[in-house]
């Protein structure tokens, strides 16, 4: 696991396959996007068998196929989509680009999971909605910050049991390392990327409605600013947003490509979620200072202080979940409406953001 580069930041979980060799086959392609790896392990720890892999860019095929050798090289995406064994497809194509992508995919009668942002625009949603609607697909979305991290599965646990009592406010910070020099041009250029609130901003707003039980929130402020990149002057390197959710919760978040060097993980990802009967702290990739390993929580109820380092403890139930509901038809893992309501959020947030700089 690459804990230093988000980018190519790739959990890995025990084995805890939820169908039998075979049974749910899917392919991978647009490789764009290091999430790609955390996506596949995911699957392939879940149980899913992994059949091919397609990218138009020789190097990053060679790469994929290097750590996923029982991936056969498809000719074409055609090829892929052509084949009646694949169940799913996995992508993680330049944002800009994940819609058409996606709609591809289900039009030849295939669930769609992508990496996150799905979309960059609101007019793609609309599309997806209606795709959703006349094939029946999935349009699955790759939020990791919650998905693949174990103190946000065991902080989803905690509110379920009542631990906290109702949720009031959720507050995230999203530090990200930026390390220019290793990212693709279309990374800096904002049609493709979608900007800082679209891109790394979906994260927050997937976690705040998840955790907050809210199934629509409005946009209450938003700003991003370029503040030390002009060399890329379509950049966003910070953006904050407040949020308030149908049920009266509120959110606030702030993201940024400011993570120091000097820090043992790509980012000092953190959550605090307040609730009427406590509050929950998640110092999700590192303690700073005190202890490197990730996935530390913190709680406190009306009887106690607590904390658990759950490294290793909880895994990742989303990937099975996901792979049920392909075969059942269910939304157990994520509704099809929670996806396309977090990704909504974030580009109208985008949209309305001040450039404070």
């Amino acid at each position: 696991m690459q804990k230093s580069d988000g980018m190519n930041y790739a959990p890995q979980g025990k084995a805890k396959p939820v169908v039998k060799p075979g049974e749910f086959i899917f392919a991978v392609t647009a490789l764009k996007h290091g999430h790609i790896y955390g996506m596949t392990n995911g699957l392939v720890e879940a149980g899913a068998t992994l059949k091919y892999v397609y990218d138009d860019d020789p190097k990053l095929l060679e790469d994929y196929c290097r750590t996923y050798p029982q991936a056969i090289r498809a000719e074409s995406l055609d090829q892929i989509l052509a084949d009646p064994d694949i169940r799913l497809v996995a992508a993680a194509a330049i944002p800009c680009d994940r819609a058409a992508l996606g709609f591809k995919v289900m039009e030849a009668g295939k669930d769609y999971f992508t990496d996150k942002s799905p979309f960059t625009t609101l007019e793609q949603i609309e599309m997806a909605r209606s795709k959703v609607k006349s094939t029946g697909q999935k349009y699955m979305v790759y939020f990791s910050e919650r998905l693949h991290v174990e103190s946000a599965v065991y902080a989803g646990q905690l509110i379920k049991d009542g631990v906290i009592g109702d949720v009031l406010q959720v507050m995230g910070m999203g530090p990200h390392r930026l390390n220019a020099p290793s990212r693709p041009q279309w990374f800096f250029q904002k049609e493709k990327y979608g900007g800082i609130l679209c891109d790394i901003g979906s994260h927050q707003i997937e976690q705040y409605l998840f955790f907050s039980g809210s199934t629509d929130a409005r946009v209450v402020r938003s700003q991003v600013a370029n503040h030390n990149h002009p060399e890329y002057p379509e950049f966003e390197d910070f953006g904050e947003v407040m949020l308030v959710g149908d049920n009266g919760s509120s959110n606030y978040f702030r993201v940024d490509w400011f993570t120091p060097d000097g820090l043992g993980s790509w980012g000092d990802g953190r959550l605090f979620i307040l609730g009427t009967k406590g509050y929950i702290e998640l110092r999700k990739y590192i303690n700073v200072g005190v202890d490197n390993r990730s996935d530390h929580v913190f709680y406190v109820t009306g009887e106690k202080e607590h904390y658990i380092n759950v490294s290793g403890q909880v895994g990742y139930p989303f990937f099975g979940e996901l792979i049920l509901d392909c075969i059942n038809r269910t939304e157990i893992a994520m509704t099809q409406e929670h996806a396309f309501k977090a990704a909504e959020l974030c580009i109208m947030a985008q949209m309305a953001a001040e450039k404070i700089r």
